[in-house]
């Protein structure tokens, strides 16, 4: 009788694991650590010849944390800045440096190609310029060709000399390719260089093409982060509050299709994000307020606004001697939503300290949801963690259903939670 042979378990996410067979390739077996959000899909990851082509191992590796299935394909010219072995190793697969009896660009990405996204990461000017005009002598404009035959999607990843990216030829190719239907992400223009977009930027694109667009059509107003309240020209009131929450919100709803603007004091520059930056409390509710008379389905209030401020001195306080400080309450953000927008879905936060779980949630309930008509509230006790840190422990309550979700871990994976039970909201 033949062994079985023998498995082991590997993490996946929060909270799961799958059993995976010993003998895998060991790069295969990062596959869905970082989340779910591409599991099932199979990406074909093109590299052309950019000394940002170094790069493409760790892109690779973060497709497949993120659950994708990715097969490279190699110019000639890439080869010489990388080995074939180092984005076999990366992906796990056999790299495609010439085309073989397999028809492997059919195979990929023919009419019944078993690929779902095509992406050029780094493209030179080159390889960009023969894509544009139908030039398909190599390995990856030859992958190109075959993806716009059949209507899968493609991403292009410029990376080049400033200098080239300024050409006049290459900026109407870029304007034909995008016309076109592909997708360009980047570049990041610095020490003369048209540089490679992050790795997250990426990510965050080949995730928005790929997810089931459920948020398709609606607006979505974000609020993330701490306000500031001067004292003085040196001095402020703020909070702990780090930001990531919102910032993570406004991800994943661009993730699901949404128009997406996030209003906050930080810089995020992710493209299909619109951001409106504030700094204190009156400026975060008179933008936001302005920024919904344009029509919005959903406000999320997940930002620490300030409750009180303070009249600023237009000089430096002495830092001698006792100081007084006169607070004075700020305006309430939701509560003037509410107001002017009453049909509005509006998603609000509950934080407090100490208490139990059954105080927090009661609070939660009596205090937000009932208090402005919420369509959800998310509560924390932030006595026990949650405020300024990369995790988070909440329960998201729900209007009109007893159900009470308890999420923890991650705030991306928080904030994906949260979306996901927008969707059935709006």
């Amino acid at each position: 009788m033949a062994c079985e042979r023998p498995r082991v378990q590997i993490p996946t996410g929060p909270s799961i694991v799958v059993e995976r067979e010993r003998g895998l390739h060991p790069t295969l077996r990062i596959k869905g650590t970082k989340s779910h959000s591409l599991l099932g899909r199979k990406i074909v990851l093109g590299v052309t010849g950019s000394i940002a082509a170094v790069k493409t191992v760790e892109l690779a590796r973060e497709l497949i944390r993120h659950g994708a299935d990715v097969y490279g394909v190699m110019s000639e010219a890439a080869t010489e800045i990388i080995h074939p072995y180092t984005l076999h190793y990366a992906t796990g697969h056999e790299v495609i440096t010439k085309l073989m009896g397999n028809i492997e660009h059919v195979e990929f990405l023919g009419m019944e190609g078993s690929a779902d996204l095509f992406i050029i990461a780094p493209c030179t000017a080159n390889t960009l310029n023969k894509v544009a005009t139908g030039v398909s002598d190599t390995p990856v404009t030859a992958f190109a060709t075959t993806a716009f035959g059949s209507g899968i999607p493609i991403i292009i990843v410029p990376a080049m000399h400033e200098s080239i990216y300024k050409s006049p030829v290459l900026i109407e190719n870029l304007l034909k390719l995008r016309r076109l239907g592909v997708t360009v992400v980047g570049p990041k223009i610095e020490e003369g260089l048209a540089k490679i977009a992050e790795l997250e930027e990426i990510i965050l694109t080949v995730e928005h093409i790929l997810s089931p667009q459920r948020l398709a059509e609606k607006r979505i107003l974000i609020t993330s982060g701490p306000t500031i309240e001067p004292i003085d020209p040196v001095r402020i009131l703020t909070n702990r509050s780090s930001g990531r929450t919102g910032i993570e919100l406004a991800k994943a709803a661009y993730k699901q299709g949404a128009e997406v603007t996030l209003v906050h004091s930080k810089e995020l520059n992710v493209l299909g994000i619109k951001e409106l930056r504030v700094e204190t409390a009156r400026e975060m509710v008179d933008v936001c307020m302005n920024e919904l008379r344009n029509g919005y389905d959903v406000l999320i209030s997940a930002a620490a606004i300030s409750d009180f401020t303070v009249e600023p001195s237009e000089v430096k306080l002495p830092s001698t001697g006792d100081l007084q400080l006169h607070l004075t309450p700020t305006r309430k953000l939701i509560e003037e939503a509410r107001n002017e927008f009453p049909e509005l879905v509006i998603v609000g936060f509950k934080a407090e300290t100490n208490v139990s779980k059954e105080e927090l949630l009661r609070r939660a309930k009596k205090k937000k949801m009932e208090r402005y008509n919420l369509a959800m509230v998310v509560a924390n006790d932030i006595g026990k963690g949650g405020i300024g840190t990369a995790e988070n422990d909440v329960y998201i309550l729900r209007k009109g259903t007893h159900d009470i979700k308890h999420v923890n871990g991650a705030k991306r994976i928080i904030a994906e939670e949260i979306v996901n039970e927008l969707i059935d909201l709006v």
